[in-house]
């Protein structure tokens, strides 16, 4: 605890020649051998007697001898940085694949427990640079400003995803081009951009704001496990499933539902309750759900499953069924039946980003925590 502090360094170094011995002993010379060996019993020697001066000498000859082996370059620099940033990506691979994957929330089906991609048309200016990184750091919202430069028609929108996790648009015009940081359904739902529509010269195409959708980590560790439990909002992979079209840039997509029936539950929706096993689902999600007080509005009835109040459905072995907190617009387990069980991903653990917690910061609910 008193020990000086050219001591605690005295031996360290002589713990890091020891080590450099260990793994070089055989690819030194014997001369060097002797010369590090030589300085680590004398720097030893100088502790037991508790010299200063002798440690001081012995400490500055043998790191000396460690330099002189071992000269630093800006090779060694490179390869140490280059091992460190390896080892980092091996660690955040592995933490993907196995623990935490990070997913983004694309739609609406769960608000507003969780936010998807939202547009929000405006003809204001958009902000000042600075109030944009703000927003864009805080509140997960960019700002898009499109105006046609001369009379024009768009042709075409292609979509355009740069590092698997931004997604453009091009705006494919007869005259003009336009990169639009906002997905094609983004810009033709909320902002009516669409191919064939015409705009004058100096008119607005699109303008306002985007709210990006809630980023959100999922543990995918768990159900190795236990069995997913009723009530989990959970993420499972779409292909193999009937009904769910895959993306050919980016192949199936992923969902995000709320687990509203295992193995073997007996289901059924009477609006706007959801009834399982003949009683009234039990738990947080589904009472917030069913309550029906805005912006809630309790369960609806679906197509192919759950389509009348009086008819239940059993839920198949080795099968989940997948609801949306927001029933009323949410494509789930009520049109295309149950997830097969190879196709779960993990629970949705928590909401990293956008780091509003509040309501109102936004003019939306935020959730920045953990997932209920």
């Amino acid at each position: 605890m008193f020990t000086t502090r050219y001591v605690k360094h005295s031996r360290l170094l002589l713990r890091h020649a020891q080590k450099y011995l260990r793994y070089k002993n055989d690819l030194l010379s014997a001369p060097s051998r002797e010369e590090i060996v030589t300085g680590i019993e004398n720097l030893r020697a100088a502790l037991r007697e508790r010299d200063h001066e002798k440690i001081q000498n012995g400490a500055e000859a043998l790191d000396k001898t460690l330099h002189k082996l071992t000269p630093v370059n800006w090779e060694s620099h490179w390869r140490e940085n280059c091992e460190v940033i390896l080892v980092a990506i091996v660690v955040a691979v592995g933490i993907r694949s196995y623990f935490l994957q990070p997913f983004k929330i694309p739609t609406g089906s769960m608000q507003p427990t969780l936010n998807g991609i939202i547009g929000h048309p405006s003809t204001a200016p958009v902000p000042n640079i600075l109030r944009q990184i703000a927003d864009f750091v805080i509140l997960g919202r960019n700002y898009i400003d499109v105006v046609s430069r001369q009379d024009d028609q768009i042709l075409q929108i292609e979509q355009k995803k740069v590092l698997f996790f931004f997604t453009f648009s091009r705006l494919i015009c007869q005259q003009q081009n336009f990169l639009v940081y906002a997905s094609p359904e983004t810009l033709t739902h909320d902002f009516n951009v669409f191919p064939g529509r015409i705009y004058h010269r100096d008119e607005i195409i699109a303008r306002g704001a985007v709210d990006t959708g809630d980023q959100v980590f999922v543990d995918k560790f768990s159900y190795n496990f236990v069995k997913p439990h009723r009530s989990d909002v959970f993420v499972f992979r779409t292909n193999h499933i009937f009904g769910i079209r895959e993306d050919p840039q980016t192949g199936s997509p992923f969902y995000i539902k709320r687990l509203a029936g295992l193995p073997g539950d007996e289901l059924r929706i009477d609006p706007p309750f959801l009834y399982v096993n003949d009683k009234i689902a039990e738990g947080f999600g589904f009472a917030r759900v069913m309550a029906a007080k805005p912006p809630y509005r309790g369960y609806a009835l679906g197509r192919d499953y759950l389509a009348e109040p009086n008819r239940s459905f059993v839920v198949p072995e080795n099968g989940y069924f997948a609801l949306g907190d927001n029933s009323y617009n949410s494509y789930d387990s009520r049109y295309w039946g149950p997830v097969p069980e190879e196709n779960l991903v993990g629970r949705g653990l928590f909401v990293y980003w956008p780091f509003n917690p509040w309501f109102g910061l936004s003019g939306r609910s935020g959730h920045w925590g953990l997932i209920r």
